[in-house]
């Protein structure tokens, strides 16, 4: 036994708003517009009492960071501007216009306040985009513009790449005096909710301040709001592109010290290393102000190219005393106590056959007892001597006093030669440890150097 299906319920037409009311909305729309306007003009501060000031409310939005030229210190930004202020001559009862509460018409019909950029550094000066205002029925009108501005900001680039700016944004009335238009900022900061990230940039805030000034030329005040951005640049980019390469390219230099004197490459590294440092000083200052303050990446490049050119220049001092010949004076007792003593223990520099921890040999020792044979001591004379002595003189192949003078010059080529050896040997030895001294000398400059700039940064 199943029920009977319930008749189905008509279907309810759609409502409708007719024609004829939406043409009566426009057409209030249209007298509204020509009650109000057919007496107004909008070269006039909109004011019942010409004595009062007229409020006018500030509000900035920073939408985007457009590029920040520190070369020529100006700041390029997308902001969006909102003025808010009361005309009086522009209210209406909104019962008696259907109740119409706001209307949006161009800026154009009304009066605007002349609130500029003060320090503005466009050179066509554009102002705001010529956009609708939002007119209510109790005169309060609401003026939202974009616009894109080129301020002057002044650069501080002490710390470059580990830098941050302060860019100023200063609004005010270029003719009205503050007792004309009190000026005021509606918000303490700027608006960054709909910031989009910049790259280069990061925003650290946007306070706002307003100020009252009494200039040089007037004796009544001028009011304005100064929004300070507070940006901090991202240290990233120049880190692995300006920073590490140069600091690599630093421990490079010391290296010089390490290269063999006889290779012949030691002062062409010291050279490349100058070059490729001058190559990324130019970079830098193509994009610095050219400025007293130096910063701080440029700091850090002439004193690693002052260090290198001095590296340099003390690779060619030890290649000379490298390469001192045998005409050259022997090594003197200080610089042989001090250099081939302490400094070759310190630096670890030992000849063949020896090592850090064996006790050195004394210098010049084997020189008395090698060196200080006669002509008449030298190896096979005493025999030469008894086989003349034995020998018959009439069967003698040579003669006595020949024989010894040949010997005894021999023996002193030999003798000179040994000794032009070991004087050659002491001063390379002295330019090797002079080497190894000077290397990690310098490895602690530049290891110190990069320490600071760091330390700096943070």
């Amino acid at each position: 036994l199943g029920r009977a299906p319930a008749a189905p319920r008509p279907l309810q037409p759609p409502l409708r708003v007719s024609p004829g009311c939406r043409g009566a909305q426009g057409r209030l729309a249209y007298k509204l517009l020509h009650d109000l306007f057919a007496n107004y003009s909008s070269a006039l501060r909109p004011v019942e009492d010409t004595d009062r000031a007229l409020n006018v409310t500030l509000q900035v939005t920073l939408s985007q960071i457009i590029d920040m030229d520190e070369r020529n210190q100006v700041l390029t930004s997308y902001l969006w501007v909102r003025q808010t202020w009361l005309d009086a001559h522009l209210t209406w009862d909104k019962d008696g216009y259907g109740g119409i509460d706001s209307i949006r018409i161009p800026s154009s019909y009304v009066w605007r306040p002349d609130i500029i950029l003060y320090n503005n550094a466009d050179e066509h000066f554009g102002g705001s985009m010529e956009t609708n205002v939002v007119l209510r029925s109790d005169g309060h009108i609401m003026w939202d513009s974009p616009a894109i501005t080129k301020s002057s900001c002044k650069v501080d680039v002490s710390y470059f790449p580990f830098d941050g700016q302060r860019c100023r944004l200063t609004f005010g009335s270029w003719t009205y005096n503050g007792n004309q238009i009190d000026l005021r900022n509606q918000l303490d900061t700027g608006d960054l909710t709909d910031f989009v990230e910049n790259v280069e940039w990061e925003v650290l805030g946007m306070p706002a301040t307003r100020n009252v000034i009494t200039y040089g030329c007037c004796s009544e005040p001028y009011p304005d709001v100064t929004y300070t951005l507070l940006l901090r640049r991202r240290a990233s980019f120049y880190i692995f592109n300006l920073l590490l390469p140069c600091i690599m390219v630093s421990f490079l230099a010391p290296l010089g010290f390490y290269l063999p004197a006889d290779s012949g490459e030691k002062v062409s590294l010291g050279v490349t290393v100058l070059l490729a440092l001058t190559v990324f000083q130019l970079l830098v200052a193509e994009s610095m102000p050219p400025s007293e303050s130096v910063p701080l990446i440029g700091k850090y490049y002439i004193a690693t190219m002052t260090m290198i050119t001095a590296s340099t220049a003390l690779t060619i001092f030890i290649m000379n005393v490298h390469h001192c010949g045998p005409g050259a004076r022997p090594v003197p007792p200080w610089a042989r106590r001090l250099i081939l003593h302490h400094m070759a223990r310190l630096c670890c520099v030992y000849e063949v056959g020896e090592s850090c921890k064996s006790p050195q040999r004394v210098l010049g020792g084997r020189a008395g007892g090698g060196d200080a044979e006669g002509p008449g001591e030298s190896p096979g004379e005493g025999q030469v001597g008894t086989e003349v002595r034995g020998c018959p003189w009439d069967h003698c192949l040579c003669h006595h006093d020949a024989l010894l003078r040949n010997v005894g010059y021999i023996a002193g080529c030999f003798r000179r030669h040994r000794t032009n050896q070991r004087r050659t040997g002491e001063w390379k030895k002295v330019a090797k440890v002079m080497d190894r001294f000077f290397m990690w000398v310098f490895f602690l400059m530049v290891f110190l150097m990069s320490v600071l700039v760091l330390g700096n940064a943070a």
